[in-house]
């Protein structure tokens, strides 16, 4: 009897990962965050649907109209409809900020539990490699790299990608730490299960709680990395609806058409603190704390 309680321990332990924190309501706010990014993503992935014109049709005669009936949120400089063309720039702007962080979650993450697994050397590397890359803004290393790399929605992505890989090794490394001084990990590895299975089946999903709370908050970063880039002139090509170049072209006319420039900066804000709230929602949510504290 004895050798089989111990065979059943043994197994739940191997099998065991850590518990995910019971998941609390989500307050109000958290609610009205999720419906904004609900229609965000609906205008990126759909825009047809919400837009009242075509982007790109111009219209001199209509130019630098105000709100109206006709168009809701005024025209740009060369009549363009300013509403539809915020509808349409929603999908180049969370092309970038979702793109841009999870390729930095997949490639932080993995380069974390190696640093963290893999020995002194690899995590000597790693980490001093990390460290340098965080020496630098984020903003400042991803201009250097779009600078070398050219501009583009591509390239931009990229670039951003790599400014907020370092934040996701440091976490991850730091978790992985944690997690492979468990029971559960120590009994695997004693009973000859593989590194890799190892990684697959312990490390990399009891790392994931503080990624993706981390990985929620730099979407609205990636966002505003990307729309700074757009406005400089770095980010999308051509005349695409974007957010940062909606915003660059229409600070010239601030004074005889506020809204060209007002409303994609609106945008551009409302989506940031959406994303910014349901982030702080998941960190309540996994550390069953209010957002006070206590």
């Amino acid at each position: 009897m004895s050798g089989v309680s111990v065979g059943a321990a043994e197994t739940a332990l191997i099998t065991e990962t850590a518990r995910w924190p019971a998941l609390r309501a989500p307050r109000p706010g958290t609610i009205l965050a999720c419906v904004v990014l609900l229609f965000a993503v609906l205008a990126a992935v759909w825009p047809e649907l919400l837009a009242t014109h075509d982007p790109d049709v111009i219209d001199p005669v209509h130019a630098l109209t105000g709100p109206s009936s006709g168009h809701w949120l005024g025209t740009d400089q060369l009549g363009r409809d300013a509403y539809s063309r915020i509808i349409h720039g929603a999908r180049p702007s969370l092309e970038i900020g979702v793109g841009a962080t999870g390729l930095a979650v997949a490639a932080g993450s993995l380069l974390g539990v190696v640093a963290a697994t893999a020995g002194r050397v690899a995590d000597e590397v790693i980490m001093r490699i990390t460290d340098v890359c965080l020496a630098f803004p984020g903003l400042m290393l991803a201009l250097v790299m779009v600078a070398v790399l050219g501009p583009g929605t591509g390239n931009a992505l990229l670039a951003i990608s790599a400014s907020l890989t370092p934040g996701f090794v440091r976490l991850a490394r730091g978790q992985a730490l944690v997690v492979r001084e468990a029971d559960y990990v120590r009994v695997a590895v004693t009973f000859g299960q593989s590194r890799l299975s190892t990684y697959r089946r312990h490390l990399l999903p009891n790392t994931l709680p503080p990624l993706l709370v981390l990985a929620t908050v730099n979407v609205g970063t990636a966002i505003i990395a990307g729309s700074s880039l757009s406005f400089l002139g770095l980010g999308p090509k051509g005349s695409t609806a974007e957010w940062g170049a909606m915003l660059s072209e229409g600070r010239d006319y601030l004074g005889s058409a506020w809204a060209t420039a007002v409303f994609p900066g609106v945008a551009i804000t409302v989506t940031v603190v959406a994303v910014n709230v349901v982030g702080r929602g998941l960190r309540q949510l996994f550390d069953g704390r209010s957002a006070d504290g206590h």
